[in-house]
């Protein structure tokens, strides 16, 4: 006869075994390795106004020792002082031929590509560029759309807070950078008025007129005041001129609606004007006209950092970084798009900071098309994918068929052909 299981076990031994095997037991987990790396191409931008690149040599570095891959085109950090050795010793494959930077997964760019170079990207690659609202054409968005590639403008990605983040970065360089512009242009050298922009004991300070109360006017502001120039700012929106005087510890600032009779004294007595008005679907509004620049003093300037979206101001007409200035009724105009890329290192180094940890997210989840899913506020900047135009603007501006990209979002598929 055979014995029962157990029978000749102490209790206590046959519970201490049973405890044992109810219990969960320890297991080793697979670590989970990158889903697949990125393939991420650089080019040189051929935009003669354009000195800035998209990423810096530490910025691949951190890229490629996440497991990623990334070709630069020769040159490409030429113009914001990095050279090709720079970015060859942080990991990147410096490529002489564009077209083989052009065949990366993803392009990132700066500028927005020409149609020329749409053609060198393969079908059903990913575009991470500016847009320029004010500029795109819809030969543009019909090559994009044609070959199926998910483009995404870095300027409408959004924050936690439904903030912009790089247009603010952006947006601080240039009203830092205008000011420094305006003291240039004032000099008897380049024949201003022969003045120094700020305040000198004994001597009356400058008069610095700011049209908008964005960050481009707040950070303007900051940088006159902080010279000791006497600072007026107009805007419509009479919230963010209450939030600007706060932002500038300011309380006695003299801030204004856009009314006619006091920006005409305000401009007769003007030294500088900057013009930082937002634009309103696409295009900036005109706040001052010919007759009002006609009656500014000789020798004082303008600076219309709102050329980029058509300028604020009557007058203006664009100029470039190699003829910055023309004159007109004895005003000095400055203006030249992009103001940032005036200081390309400073500028690539904030895009840097930016696109850096989206690349490694990315990277981290698979691809770009997985963050696009996962991550609502990385989304917004997608104005094409795969074929469909999902930028609601652009889709009424050119008459074009429009897909919602949040229905893809949530069923998780593809577009329809």
């Amino acid at each position: 006869m055979s014995k029962e299981p157990n029978k000749d076990k102490p209790q206590a031994e046959i519970a201490k075994q049973l405890l044992q095997y109810a219990q969960p037991q320890e297991k080793a987990l697979a670590i989970k390795d990158h889903l697949s790396s990125l393939s991420i191409g650089i080019p040189a931008e051929d935009e003669e106004s354009e000195f800035r690149v998209a990423l810096r040599p530490e910025a691949v570095r951190l890229l490629v020792n996440n497991g990623n891959e990334v070709r630069i085109e020769a040159g490409a950090g030429k113009k914001c002082q990095y050279d090709d050795h720079a970015y060859s010793e942080a990991g990147a494959k410096v490529c002489y031929d564009p077209e083989e930077v052009f065949q990366s997964e993803i392009i990132l760019k700066v500028a927005p590509p020409t149609l020329g170079e749409i053609e060198m990207i393969p079908p059903r690659k990913t575009l991470i560029s500016a847009l320029h609202l004010a500029g795109v054409t819809p030969e543009y968005l019909h090559a994009l759309v044609r070959k199926k590639i998910t483009a995404i403008a870095y300027e409408m990605i959004e924050d936690s807070e439904g903030g912009l983040p790089v247009v603010r970065a952006m947006s601080e360089i240039a009203g830092s950078t205008v000011i420094l512009i305006a003291a240039e242009y004032l000099s008897s050298a380049n024949g201003g008025q022969g003045i120094m922009l700020g305040g000198i004991t004994g001597v009356a300070p400058t008069n610095v007129v700011i049209l908008g109360a964005g960050t481009v006017g707040e950070y303007a502001a900051r940088a006159a005041l902080g010279l000791g120039a006497n600072v007026q700012i107009f805007d419509n929106n009479t919230a963010m001129l209450r939030r600007l005087k706060y932002n500038l510890a300011q309380p006695h600032l003299f801030t204004s609606i856009l009314d006619t009779e006091t920006l005409q004294t305000a401009l007769t007595q003007a030294d500088v004007v900057i013009g930082a008005i937002r634009p309103e679907k696409g295009r900036t509004p005109c706040v001052v006209s010919e007759e009002m620049v006609a009656r500014m003093k000789a020798g004082s300037v303008i600076v219309d950092v709102s050329i980029d979206h058509g300028g604020c101001i009557e007058t203006s007409e664009t100029t470039t970084h190699t003829h910055p200035t023309f004159k007109k009724y004895g005003v000095i105009h400055y203006c030249v798009p992009n103001i940032p890329s005036r200081v390309a290192r400073t500028a690539t180094s904030v895009l840097s900071n930016f696109f850096a940890p989206l690349l490694v997210r990315a990277g981290e989840m698979g691809s770009v098309e997985d963050l696009v899913f996962t991550d609502g506020y990385f989304s917004r900047g997608v104005y094409a994918y795969q074929g469909n135009l999902t930028n609601q603007y652009l889709s009424k501006k050119f008459n074009m068929r429009y897909k919602d990209l949040s229905l893809l979002v949530a069923a998780k598929g593809g577009f329809s052909s």
